[in-house]
């Protein structure tokens, strides 16, 4: 109606242009447009992620269509997306031993857990998992799965997995260094970096604006949205020119298994040369990544929620352990692909699943010639902009203790994540516990001495106070009255309870008054009733 206010002679000839067209022919054009992108955004990426996995090529085809299929059926939003992401890559290869049949049990179990998680209402676990400690894992992260991408950059064989030797390793033989595969990787990096920022200010288009200006537009968002899929697909062209002629400056992924996977129930046991190796075995062998995997998960997943909508990684890892999928969480890459291409409903993960299946039926073959130093290079792209250096002057400005759980999770994450990821969560624990511990508490002397506590009491703080009672009251000559302000005391336990009527005691004797006022409702009488008892004749306790 606005359109025909405007234009008041052709306003509902516009109004059929602008309006029919899109709720016809244009939806499915942007619906294909958008399944495109988002496996031109992805799949080279799952592909990618297998390489920092050391699992073969094809699993990371097997970790990407089952989200799609169950947010389907199970989510709210139309832009969220589950599969495989670079930080749940790094905690698989961690505690997987890089075995597919690990890897497929490891999804399953961590299924369970958050499923059980779910089922017991036990989210609230992951509000002691603070910010800087999931700040101090993805900049740690960051900075290890890049480094291990750069002997595939220099096209290296033979480097550690550890972190420290893998890169005492590299610089070491960084006189082995292949031309061809170095040449290939710096500059699909630089690529990959220039088409980043050329997304990044790319200007909002208007429909006011004339038609070639909006095409532009497009064209230019498209190719920087896809640039994984165009980097991948020139490299793979360029080794495919050169073994045609013959010669190969480039180490290539390889041969990628055709076909589907087998619908199976995740391997609970395991044959090696040696035996086979039992359920329980392997579930101790998982150890802490029973719990470091789903958690990081469920973090990932409640990040994308909170900018998105409701995820499920729960019940896609649960079923996705039977068709050898490893576990996958939400993806914001992804998910903000799809909400920039203009999908519609949850429906459009059938069209990208659907898609992915025929790739792996009939596109494998072409992964043979795919350069493993471009995968690398969309690797160290995706998640180098995941280090945030700002964070550190951010914390120095907001609360500088908060800079020790962070820099105590980033550096022991370089020795083992789940050691990282702990102690960053036991150093947040005892700073948050500090705080109880030793509350601020505001005093001011005007006749007599009035102390009020800023937060509520609780047992580790009796001390504290008493210690503050007693420096203040006993100090001056003569001894004066001690009024306790409780009015933003919001709760308080038995032990405290216990304490204060110790120190009311303790100042009976030696003729000090202790007058407890303006205590909540919320304490309880029940307190009121305590203090009043364990006080004796000489407890006043004053109520608002």
């Amino acid at each position: 109606r606005a359109t025909e206010d405007k234009h008041p002679r052709g306003g509902r000839a516009r109004a059929r242009v602008w309006r029919g067209q899109p709720a016809r022919w244009p939806l499915a054009c942007r619906s294909l447009a958008r399944t495109l992108l988002y496996l031109g955004a992805g799949r080279p990426r799952a592909l990618a992620g297998l390489n920092a996995l050391f699992v073969p090529a094809q699993y990371g085809l097997y970790s990407s269509f089952m989200g799609c299929f169950v947010y389907c059926l199970l989510g709210t939003s139309k832009d969220v997306t589950l599969g495989p992401t670079a930080i749940m890559s790094l905690l698989v290869s961690s505690y997987a031993f890089h075995d597919p049949a690990y890897a497929t049990l490891l999804a399953f179990l961590s299924g369970c857990v958050q499923l059980a998680m779910g089922l017991l209402h036990l989210g609230f676990l992951l509000d002691f998992v603070s910010y800087p400690v999931i700040a101090g894992f993805t900049a740690a992260a960051s900075v290890t799965i890049s480094f291990s991408q750069v002997k595939n950059i220099l096209g290296l064989r033979g480097i550690p997995r550890q972190f420290f030797l893998q890169v005492y390793e590299t610089f070491r033989r960084v006189g082995e260094t292949r031309v061809g595969d170095a040449a290939l990787g710096l500059a699909c990096l630089v690529v990959l970096t220039g088409l980043r920022c050329m997304k990044g200010h790319v200007p909002q288009s208007c429909w006011m604006e004339p038609l070639l200006v909006r095409m532009g537009h497009l064209i230019v968002w498209a190719v920087a949205t896809a640039r994984n899929a165009l980097v991948v697909l020139f490299a793979g062209l360029v080794a495919y020119s050169f073994q045609v002629t013959g010669s190969q400056p480039f180490v290539l992924t390889g041969e990628t298994p055709k076909g589907l996977p087998p619908f199976q129930p995740p391997p609970f046991s395991k044959v090696t040369a040696n035996g086979t190796v039992p359920f329980g075995e392997m579930v101790r062998d998982l150890g802490a990544g029973l719990a470091v995997v789903p958690l990081m998960g469920l973090l990932e997943t409640i990040a994308i929620a909170k900018a998105f909508g409701r995820a499920v990684p729960s019940c896609t890892n649960l079923l996705g352990s039977f068709v050898s999928s490893y576990p996958v969480t939400g993806s914001f890459g992804r998910t903000a692909v799809n909400a920039q291409s203009g999908v519609c409903t949850p429906a459009g993960g059938l069209v990208t699943g659907t898609l992915v299946l025929l790739s792996l039926a009939y596109l494998t073959s072409s992964f043979y010639y795919i350069p493993k130093a471009a995968l690398a290079a969309v690797i160290i792209g995706a998640v180098a902009p995941m280090f945030d250096a700002g964070i550190f002057r951010t914390l120095w400005r907001v609360k500088k203790l908060d800079l020790v759980p962070l820099c105590v999770t980033f550096v022991l994450c370089f020795w083992e994540v789940q050691y990282g990821i702990v102690a960053g969560i036991l150093v947040s624990g005892v700073l948050l516990l500090y705080t109880i511990a030793r509350p601020p508490i505001e005093v001011s002397e005007q006749g007599v001495l009035l102390l009020q506590p800023a937060s509520g009491l609780h047992f580790p703080a009796v001390e504290h106070l008493r210690e503050a009672v007693h420096q203040r009251a006993l100090a001056g000559s003569p001894a004066r009255c001690v009024v306790l302000d409780c009015v933003h005391v919001s709760s308080i336990d038995y032990t405290v309870v216990r304490g204060l009527a110790d120190l009311l005691q303790e100042l009976l004797k030696k003729d000090i008054s202790l007058v407890f006022c303006s205590l909540q409702v919320r304490v309880g009488c029940g307190q009121q009733r305590q203090l009043a008892r364990l006080g004796g004749t000489g407890t006043r306790v004053l109520v608002p």
